[in-house]
């Protein structure tokens, strides 16, 4: 089994902030895979599922971004998962909006709840899908930037960056990271290919 956590703050309140980006990209994900959450007695929503003869869950903590660690943690003991089999979906500023990034490891880049989930699980070796949320936000404003919410307009871009990290999910589901990899470097291919046409180059 492989696990896919979505970062994100729980409740009404911040569904379409720019920080939950993590949990609508699940959401996407589920609803194309006919697959709803349920509470669990850990401090996660959880959605489980199969593509292919491979099994999955999907995870949204309720612990909150700053301490999305002790979900994560849970989750993994909980199912019993490798750190390499746990792909996380995070915001990050530091890609333009809708834009996406595939790394294996690293730091937290600045995020609160991947250096929880660095500081729970003792190690940074684990995949994660970025997408970009930009950073049109005023020196010392970047709480009031990361909890305000997609406009209609964003929300319908979105729809095509999870299109795209869908894709990437399920073939993380089915093949582990190198599968993922291969395919979301086919993604990136294709919209590069896809710019130069349209730029008539």
């Amino acid at each position: 089994m492989r696990a896919i956590v979505g970062i994100g703050n729980p409740g009404k309140k911040y569904q379409f902030n720019r920080h939950n980006v993590g949990f609508l990209a699940l959401d996407h994900f589920a609803e194309k895979h006919h697959i709803k959450f349920f509470p669990s007695k850990y401090d996660y929503y959880f959605a489980e599922g199969e593509v292919e003869g491979n099994s999955f869950v999907l995870a949204k903590p309720t612990t909150y971004v700053n301490n999305s660690g002790i979900a994560v943690k849970d989750l993994i003991n909980h199912y019993n998962i490798p750190v390499y089999d746990l792909l996380v979906v995070v915001d990050d500023i530091n890609l333009d909006e809708f834009d996406f990034r595939l790394k294996k490891s690293g730091s937290d880049g600045g995020h609160n709840g991947l250096a929880s989930i660095i500081y729970l699980l003792n190690t940074d070796e684990f995949p994660r899908l970025r997408i970009g949320i930009g950073s049109d936000f005023e020196k010392g404003s970047l709480a009031d930037y990361v909890l305000s919410d997609f406009d209609e307009s964003e929300l319908n871009k979105l729809k095509k960056t999870f299109e795209f990290t869908s894709g990437i999910i399920r073939a993380f589901i089915t093949g582990g990271y190198d599968s993922c990899l291969s395919e979301y470097s086919k993604i990136k291919n294709q919209l590069k290919n896809n710019i130069k046409d349209s730029n008539g180059s």
